[in-house]
């Protein structure tokens, strides 16, 4: 049998106090059978020396456009080397050259002429990272397609707190192997996520709803269909376009929700129920606006009546399917999850804190997954790195 082939990553370090982390980058993506190669700029030279790269990969560092007498079109050469083509630390400098096209150096070439899955990890000062400017070109970056592994908020070298920190390297290199097509572990398995909150109407006007802004929902959606599965997505009201390549139902109401998962829930494998579906609903929806003074009375008294219980349902429903719960906790999260678990009947709870500075509407989670086995926690990461550990948790126990 011949050996696999293993993929090559060019790693592009740009002159952040960031690079440290490249090096955990560079660490982790050779345990996953990954091969890594270095192009640093002149200023990255600034904060570490080539030799400590070349000393983790065991592969000439690239600085120079003409560095290599040996190979007089080296940015052509590094550009078709590379499977995916990865920039982390990347400056909002250099993410600026990129948006715009410029190639002045061996980076900013290779970045231009590789035809590779680019992923940039974004790292700078919170003023630098949030100027109008800078997020134009992250969004022109991404309409092309390149994957951006956004910064996260904390104290910056710098001395100043807020968005501008890299992501932390686990996140990055998740990152890279989804461009890599790695972790298949889903190839014939259909998946059921629900996303987002509902909306119950009290009038054509105005409605009863929760915070839910359906990034975990669809992340999760995203990480099982890299993974393989094929996705079917229930979302109430988001913003968030469909993702690509995955059935995507929208619904409104928490019976229209129910109903849509009914349509789906029996061919499923794994149902994660991660929508904020409102408890209640207006028991008698008016059928004109409601006006503040003539239908005051009507306004003051709403009467409400229990929606259906989703989780509680297809849980009681289910046969070979491994069903996931949420549970969006203010206080004591942990315990109130536990409680969910048994009184719901499903395999795992996601416990997570919704109050101020909590999930809902961020791009980073923190959570804890529950179930009969034990409590397990994931720390604070982008939406996308916890999508993956709980599919990772999920998988693990099966």
């Amino acid at each position: 049998m011949s050996a696999p082939i293993q993929p090559t990553v060019v790693i592009g370090v740009t002159g952040c106090v960031a690079i440290y982390k490249t090096c955990e980058i560079i660490r982790l993506l050779q345990k996953r059978g990954v091969r890594a190669k270095v192009i640093m700029t002149e200023h990255a030279r600034g904060f570490i020396d080539p030799t400590m790269f070349r000393s983790l990969t065991r592969e000439p560092v690239a600085v120079g456009l003409f560095d290599d007498p040996s190979d007089p079109i080296h940015h052509i050469s590094l550009a078709k080397e590379a499977d995916v083509f990865a920039i982390a630390p990347c400056t909002v400098n250099v993410i600026a050259k990129i948006a715009c096209g410029i190639a002045d150096d061996l980076l900013t070439t290779t970045a231009l002429a590789t035809t590779a899955p680019i992923v940039i990890a974004p790292a700078a000062n919170v003023n630098m990272y949030e100027a109008p400017v800078s997020r134009e070109n992250r969004d022109r970056l991404r309409a092309r397609g390149v994957r951006l592994v956004e910064a996260e908020s904390g104290y910056l070298a710098c001395g100043d707190e807020g968005r501008g920190r890299m992501a932390e390297p686990a996140d990055i290199v998740e990152a890279i192997c989804a461009e890599l097509g790695m972790s298949r572990d889903l190839v014939g398995k259909k998946v059921l996520v629900t996303a987002g909150p509902t909306i119950e109407p009290i009038d054509p006007v105005r409605y009863l709803s929760n915070r839910s802004s359906g990034k975990m929902g669809f992340e999760i959606a995203k990480a099982a269909a890299r993974r393989g599965a094929e996705v079917s997505l229930v979302t109430g009201p988001v913003s968030l376009a469909d993702p690509a390549g995955i059935e995507t139902v929208r619904v409104e109401t928490a019976r229209e929700m129910l109903a849509a998962v009914e349509g789906c829930f029996d061919e499923a494998d794994i149902a994660v129920f991660a929508a904020a579906v409102a408890d209640m609903r207006p028991a008698a929806p008016a059928a004109k606006k409601l006006k503040k003074g003539s239908d005051a009375d009507a306004l003051a008294r709403i009467e409400l009546v229990e929606n259906p219980d989703i989780l509680a349902t297809m849980a009681r429903r289910k046969s070979k399917q491994v069903v996931v719960g949420f549970a969006a906790e203010t206080d004591d999260v942990v315990e109130n999850a536990r409680k969910k678990l048994r009184a719901k009947g499903a395999d795992y709870v996601v416990a997570n804190f919704v109050g101020e500075g909590g999930a809902f509407d961020a791009d980073d989670n923190e959570v804890v997954v529950v179930s009969a086995e034990g409590e397990r926690s994931y720390p604070r990461s982008s939406k996308s790195a916890v999508a993956d550990a709980l599919l990772d948790h999920i998988l693990g126990d099966r």
